[in-house]
């Protein structure tokens, strides 16, 4: 196909087949989540519509590792080209690119909404925050009665992050947002701590991000609890918005912030002083990452296996074509497995372990990454089609996502282990 008609059927895919409602400006130079408001997942559906639909496939590689940006980059994936060089997922801070592992640039990961609010202000202290993501790889997620995953659940809590983020760093950590006050009198406690807010301390709040449509990032996951942090601003009708996931920051209207605040999917809130930061102990950081570490197990890809086994069993009445809407949320987990490079990096800084084995394990952390990233993509196919002989391939991927994050585990507790005798000091036998 042409260039031209590939744009045709990408427009025909969004218009007909996804029955998509922003195609304002649609075109080469539309972007696909700022202008279109296309999310990853919705970008995997237009892939797998444009492979069904007009026989358009790219190589499983091209859908997991490139950059796509607008239209035109999607476009330029069905035309002839040579290999590209893979962009870094994360912007490099600090330091010089050329300083490896051992100088002070690193990937800034943002992974987990929480622990980036509760780090940021660590970095501004000049403190270490990469051992706090240890909990992050494994950070509790749900799967409902109906066996679809979910990265929020009524069950799940802050409360294991925020108990260690105090014993860690000793930051006072206190949770403003009472559920058993109504939507109206939290609201009324989180303006009082915004007008009372000192130059270091931080108010976080949960709010919904689909109901912030002014950001350049677009979300059409609806809800999508997200923590982020507010400060007053010299106009009383705005608020100043700081998102350190998703980096990016600026001065949105007071009224929609609230709107988005009082949804009744959302609720929750913190409040904390950075000033009040110390390095932590390293007798805490190794008990921090022994209640984390899940050595003999990988729960998102036994959740996954489960969740596909119980969509084709078809158990209590599912359908397999639910199985694709019931996986949504895996791309949200999936980002979280990038955590392991924090983790690798403060153990190799403090071993001094070489830095190209470093490389060698941030390579094996993207493909785990990749990996589940294909898997999705199978599951979805699998789903749309409903032809269960591409069920192998999907357990053929979920056996590669287990064994590669089996062997990124087994390197790290090695690691552990190795820091534990270097900086512990030995027990004295009885």
């Amino acid at each position: 196909m042409s260039e031209n008609e590939i744009l045709a059927a990408i427009e025909t895919v969004l218009i007909e087949k996804m029955a998509h409602g922003h195609m304002e400006g649609f075109g080469p130079d539309a972007r696909l989540n700022e202008d279109l408001y296309l999310d990853s997942v919705l970008i995997l559906e237009i892939f797998l519509n444009l492979e069904l639909e007009y026989g358009l496939s790219v190589p499983e590689e091209a859908i997991a590792k490139q950059e796509i940006v607008t239209v035109g980059d999607l476009v330029s994936l069905y035309l002839p080209r040579t290999t590209g060089t893979v962009v870094p997922a994360f912007p490099l801070t600090g330091g010089t690119t050329d300083e490896g592992v051992h100088g002070e640039a690193y990937y800034d990961i943002k992974v987990h909404c929480f622990v980036s609010c509760v780090s940021d202000g660590l970095k501004r202290n000049g403190l270490d925050q990469r051992p706090f993501y240890f909990g992050v790889w494994d950070a509790k997620f749900a799967v409902s009665d109906r066996f679809e995953l979910l990265y929020h659940a009524p069950d799940i809590t802050q409360e294991f992050f925020r108990g260690w983020f105090e014993r860690l760093y000793g930051v006072s950590f206190v949770e403003w947002y009472d559920p058993e006050r109504t939507k109206l009198d939290n609201l009324a406690v989180l303006t009082g701590l915004l007008k009372q807010r000192s130059e270091t301390g931080s108010v976080m709040v949960m709010l919904d991000m689909f109901h912030l449509p002014e950001r350049e990032n677009k979300f059409n996951q609806n809800p999508f609890p997200h923590y982020l942090m507010l400060q007053e601003t010299a106009d009383p009708e705005t608020w100043f918005v700081h998102d350190p996931d998703y980096r990016w920051e600026g001065e949105i209207a007071k009224e929609k912030v609230i709107h988005a605040i009082l949804q009744p999917t959302v609720g929750g809130g913190y409040v904390f002083d950075n000033a009040e930061a110390r390095a932590p102990h390293a007798e805490d950081l190794k008990a921090y990452f022994e209640a984390c570490f899940v050595r003999d197990r990988n729960p998102l890809v036994d959740a996954v296996r489960e969740i596909v086994a119980a969509h084709l069993d078809e158990r209590d009445g599912l359908m397999l074509s639910n199985l694709g809407a019931a996986v949504r949320e895996l791309p949200v987990i999936t980002i979280r497995k990038y955590a392991y490079e924090h983790g690798f990096a403060f153990y190799w800084r403090a071993l001094k372990l070489p830095a190209a084995e470093f490389e060698g394990w941030c390579a094996e952390i993207e493909a785990l990454v990749q990996a589940l990233k294909t898997l999705h993509y199978a599951v979805m196919k699998l789903a749309q089609t409903g032809d269960r002989s591409l069920a192998g391939p999907v357990l053929e991927r979920l056996d590669e996502a287990d064994r590669l994050e089996t062997k990124l585990k087994a390197r790290l507790a090695e690691v552990f282990d190795l820091w534990c005798d270097l900086v512990l000091p030995a027990e004295v036998p009885h």
